[in-house]
């Protein structure tokens, strides 16, 4: 999706609607639904800002940007929920579980074992859960 596919028209909130079903779908929606008991605005921030704006800028593919977002939150061995719901999106957008696992492993040299080892057993588990839904 780049700016070009979408409606001059269409608000920052809709844009990142789109975007966030296109890359996370359900995965995302949840962490959406989560946020409306404590805070909505947050939701909306979210929407607006990381898939309205940025995500829907043309010069990278989703699949890169998730690339660069799975590699982002496993360096930082602080956002294993967000780890998560990327791993899925990079499984959405085109990535195979054996580029998801290399691009963990090419953590080890930046950010050390210890995020590339929490990573991989992220990953393992999304794909263990993938496994389930897809039989």
């Amino acid at each position: 999706m780049t700016q070009n596919d979408l409606q001059s028209s269409e608000t920052r909130l809709e844009r990142g609607q789109r975007a966030l079903a296109a890359i996370d779908g359900e995965g995302g929606q949840r962490v959406i639904d989560a946020l409306a008991g404590i805070a909505p605005d947050f939701a909306t921030y979210l929407l607006e800002f990381p898939f309205g704006d940025i995500y829907s800028r043309p010069g990278l593919s989703l699949r890169d940007r998730e690339i660069a977002t799975i590699a982002a939150l496993a360096a930082m061995g602080t956002a294993q929920p967000q780890l998560k719901v990327h791993i899925e999106a990079g499984l959405n957008v085109g990535l195979s579980q054996e580029e998801i696992t290399e691009i963990l492993m090419q953590m080890a040299v930046y950010a050390g074992f210890p995020a590339a080892l929490n990573g991989l057993f992220a990953a393992k588990e999304v794909f263990a859960d993938s496994h389930q839904s897809d039989g």
